[in-house]
């Protein structure tokens, strides 16, 4: 990538979100994106792609392939110069950082609203107490 090409990152971030709508969690038949599992991603100035993703169970035995389709998806969407994935495996994954369309996905598979029974079961997290 020449530097004189100036990268619009917002419109990165739209299109890596959009491809990472087709990668979907092992466990629950869910894009990752609607589960709440893109934790954080940042785009450099020179092209670089940053991106820390979560699990929804620990020890998930397929990390490898989720990481390696989650690279190759960042890859086709734009033209990254270099692509860093972190698992962030310290912060537990909740149904409540499910999007409502990932709510949605999870009620017409399952039958029942997984937000509204980690609510019943659990209660509310601290910080959901707070609003």
């Amino acid at each position: 990538m020449s530097q004189q090409q100036k990268i619009d990152k917002e419109e990165w971030k739209k299109k890596i979100m959009e491809g990472l709508t087709q990668v979907y969690d092992p466990e629950i038949p869910v894009d990752i994106v609607s589960l709440g599992l893109v934790y954080d991603l940042k785009i450099g100035d020179d092209g670089s792609v940053y991106i820390k993703i979560g699990l929804t169970a620990p020890g998930c035995p397929v990390i490898d392939d989720l990481v390696y389709t989650i690279e190759q998806v960042i890859k086709e969407s734009v033209s990254a110069t270099s692509v860093d994935i972190d698992v962030d495996l310290d912060t537990q994954w909740t149904p409540m950082r499910m999007s409502a369309e990932g709510r949605e996905k999870f009620k017409k598979l399952y039958g029942y609203d997984i937000v509204e029974m980690w609510i019943q079961t659990y209660g509310l997290p601290p910080e959901e107490q707070k609003a």
